[in-house]
């Protein structure tokens, strides 16, 4: 991989953004890699922006300049919108095609875009953009919590992602409860085998 590798994170309160880049920032270390991750929490507890910044390698701020990210893993479609600043020629893209509409929206005071709208935007955009039913998937893999899992598995398939799933894998079973481990193990191939037959088509 390149000496460093930039993933920028972006969803709503309680999407589980925190915790999936967590998850990754560990299995990266049982590599031995170096990792260093910030993150900016929003409105979170009314389901505002939540933004979470990683790289692996070499790299001793977690800061990511505008247009530099190799990854963006988008768990909300507006909020990857809002992401392009970070994305570049080479910016490969996972996101999650399910909507939380903004109260403001509930209320009458702002409008959500058509999801077709805002997929040909991120298209225009990003040569390497994979949109994931992840809510979906995460439902026929027992429950729609482990969405953000999903959205993991996705990530982990595409080439020049710096860590192995069976690391991955080990992070996830050491961060959940033994009980869940089935589920969110099903959730995490379910986006990987998802993204993995695109590329193989």
């Amino acid at each position: 991989m390149n000496s460093t590798y930039k993933i920028y994170f972006t969803g709503v309160g309680g999407q589980g953004i925190v915790r999936v880049s967590t998850i990754i920032g560990e299995a990266a270390m049982r590599k031995g890699l170096n990792v260093v991750m910030s993150e900016l929490h929003g409105m979170a507890e009314r389901g505002g922006m939540v933004t979470t910044e990683v790289k692996i390698g070499d790299s001793s701020s977690a800061i990511i300049q505008d247009g530099n990210a190799d990854l963006l893993f988008a768990m909300e479609p507006v909020e990857a919108l809002r992401s392009l600043k970070k994305v570049g020629p080479n910016t490969s893209a996972v996101v999650n095609s399910a909507p939380i509409i903004p109260f403001t929206v509930s209320l009458g005071i702002d409008t959500y875009p058509a999801i077709p709208e805002i997929i040909a935007e991120l298209q225009s955009k990003l040569r390497n953009l994979f949109v994931i039913d992840a809510l979906g998937l995460a439902r026929k893999a027992g429950d729609t919590i482990t969405a953000n899992i999903v959205m993991l598995g996705a990530a982990a398939a595409i080439p020049g992602f710096p860590v192995e799933r069976e690391l991955l894998l080990a992070s996830i079973k050491g961060t959940f409860p033994a009980s869940t481990i089935g589920i969110n193990f099903a959730a995490f191939e379910s986006g990987y085998e998802t993204v993995f037959h695109k590329i193989s088509r």
